[in-house]
């Protein structure tokens, strides 16, 4: 029972981390059907701006002013590049957007070096929340979890309550009729690009400490971050909030666990040779595999539900 409750706490302030990381990408495609690859790049960026911030003015002003420091540099993005190429299609966004990933974790590594820096968790929330089990659970992780959660109703009581997410999501699909009523669609647009960059921004400031902020943080999350928007459906909110909270589960119980099929067979009284075919796939832990599992599921997703758990568009 402990292992199931302490991997469960886990797997979900893990799981909410992705969310965080994922709705900017999402938001982003469900609007304007760019899918951003330098998005963990933006991420990264969050992470760095807090640590400089917050080793001036501390750690709260860092959480305010990082993402939309963010925001800024993906709106001028958008302004100045992406907006230039997007009615050339997807391949010119996805090229263009990869570029800038590069060239983003190169003025990294020219500012703050290619080693880590020392970006901490505040004194404030550095202690344990509640301890169960003999275990400590971290208060960061729960204030993380928190603001994932917030974050999550925010996103959705913009989008669906308010005038400008109707003008969001009009414009996607009627820009000429959202225009002729006196919108500027590009600007909207730029809105929502800088937007998406800055909610990757706020998870690098709440990532970056919890984990470890360096220049090869981007490309360690980056490729989870797209398993959770297929898995979880093409540009569905909701579907990124429960792919992100599976994969979360998924990856945390498979570490944690230090069985293989070859123990599990001895255990039941079955014995495989080394003569035996696979013998070396057999002796292969979960925990050894675990970090394949969020693939395996994006593949068996694409061949059984290619558009995803609550997507309307085919991955």
């Amino acid at each position: 029972m402990e292992f199931f409750v302490i991997s469960l706490l886990n797997g979900l302030s893990y799981g909410l981390l992705l969310f965080m990381l994922s709705s900017g990408l999402t938001l982003i495609f469900s609007m304007m059907g760019v899918l951003n690859f330098a998005h963990a790049s933006f991420y990264m960026l969050g992470a760095y701006f807090a640590y400089s911030i917050s080793e001036v003015v501390g750690y709260w002003p860092a959480l305010v002013l990082a993402p939309i420091g963010v925001g800024i540099a993906g709106a001028l993005f958008e302004k100045a590049v992406l907006r230039r190429v997007h009615h050339l299609g997807h391949v010119p966004e996805l090229l263009v957007t990869f570029g800038l990933s590069y060239i983003i974790l190169e003025l990294v590594q020219l500012v703050w070096g290619r080693s880590s820096v020392d970006y901490r968790v505040p004194e404030i929330l550095d202690g344990p929340l509640f301890t169960i089990y003999g275990t400590q659970f971290p208060l960061y992780r729960g204030f993380m979890m928190g603001v994932a959660i917030v974050m999550l109703l925010a996103i959705w009581q913009l989008l669906t309550k308010t005038r400008i997410g109707l003008v969001i999501q009009a414009a996607l699909t009627h820009p000429d009729m959202v225009q002729a009523l006196g919108h500027n669609v590009p600007r909207v647009f730029m809105g929502v690009f800088g937007g998406g960059a800055a909610l990757a921004g706020l998870a690098g400031v709440i990532g970056g400490n919890a984990f470890v902020t360096e220049p090869g943080m981007a490309i360690t999350v980056g490729s989870i971050v797209f398993v959770v928007v297929v898995v979880g459906g093409m540009g569905s909110l909701a579907g990124a909030f429960i792919a992100s909270l599976l994969i979360g589960l998924i990856q945390t119980f498979a570490v944690a666990i230090d069985w293989s099929v070859l123990s599990a067979l001895q255990a039941l009284g079955h014995t495989i040779t080394p003569e035996t075919f696979g013998y070396v796939f057999w002796r292969l832990k979960v925990s050894e595999v675990a970090p394949i599992l969020p693939y395996l599921l994006l593949v068996l997703m694409l061949i059984f539900r290619p558009r995803g758990l609550l997507g309307t568009r085919e991955g």
